[in-house]
């Protein structure tokens, strides 16, 4: 079952918060739109088929749809949270200048922090300025994503069953990524989760790169990043508990990360993101 709550709308746009709380493997029905849409999980996972592909959609990657676009979806780990951005033909050319931007969009740490940043723009209740602002804000980072090096298509035959892009190379990385995005204890390191994944390490991080266009490295602290703003938005309170919850080695390396993929200090964040206090 599927439901919407709207959290704003202006000329050529909306922006929906979507809860799925499917739990089946099987492909839905045909759904077409009619606007160009990014899509971005909040929680949760789910698979989406377009175009003959098929790929994963979770908190660090998004995608993006197209106007007659004929997609399925599939829900095989149960209920999922997106923010589902709908921008007309006219208003998405206007704002991409006619470039071309892939379906599935890899959400690095700017990305993140826009879908964040639109969320609490869209609590202010300011349509035409400031969630306009953070939606041309969101709009720009996906963008900048969707260009990055690596897209698995492009390596698709360019050598054997693991040649990145290759239907083996997009296997592995899926159940890496389910593993990493888990916490699975395996995935602590490059070498214990390639022994899970039954391949070499080489032939993972080979693999990792070309289909995703990051290294395993870098997708890792992205995740742990990402829990890093869940537990921020909320209030945190204590960044030393923080870094060592997500296995950092200490508040230095927690800080040190997450300025290397968002250019703020946890704290920053922390003032820009927890929710406002109230006095009585």
């Amino acid at each position: 079952m599927r439901s919407s709550v709207r959290l704003g709308s202006g000329p050529g746009f909306t922006l929906d918060a979507v809860t799925c709380v499917d739990d089946h493997r099987r492909w839905g029905a045909a759904e077409v739109s009619s606007d160009f849409r990014v899509v971005l999980a909040r929680r949760g996972r789910f698979r989406r088929m377009a175009d003959g592909r098929a790929a994963d959609v979770d908190p660090a990657m998004a995608y993006v749809g197209k106007p007659g676009e004929e997609e399925h979806f599939a829900h095989p780990a149960g209920g999922d949270e997106c923010t589902s951005l709908c921008v007309s033909a006219r208003l998405w050319r206007e704002l991409t200048d006619g470039r071309e931007v892939r379906s599935a969009v890899y959400v690095d740490g700017g990305l993140d922090l826009a879908h964040r940043r639109l969320l609490a723009a869209a609590r202010t209740g300011d349509v035409p300025y400031a969630l306009t602002e953070a939606l041309l804000a969101l709009l720009g980072a996906t963008l900048r994503a969707s260009v990055a090096p690596g897209e698995g298509a492009a390596g698709a035959g360019a050598g054997g069953a693991g040649a990145p892009g290759s239907g083996a190379a997009e296997a592995i990385v899926e159940r890496a990524r389910e593993a990493i995005d888990a916490g699975h204890p395996a995935a602590a390191g490059l070498v214990p989760l390639a022994a899970l994944l039954d391949v070499s390490p080489f032939r993972l991080s080979r693999a990792f790169t070309g289909v995703v266009g990051v290294s395993l490295t870098h997708y890792r602290n992205r995740v742990r990043v990402g829990h890093a703003l869940d537990r921020l938005e909320q209030g945190e309170t204590s960044l030393a508990a923080l870094a060592a919850d997500l296995g950092f080695a200490d508040q230095a390396h927690l800080t040190r990360t997450v300025r290397r993929h968002l250019g703020h200090t946890p704290a920053a964040l922390r003032r820009q993101l927890a929710p406002e206090r109230t006095f009585s």
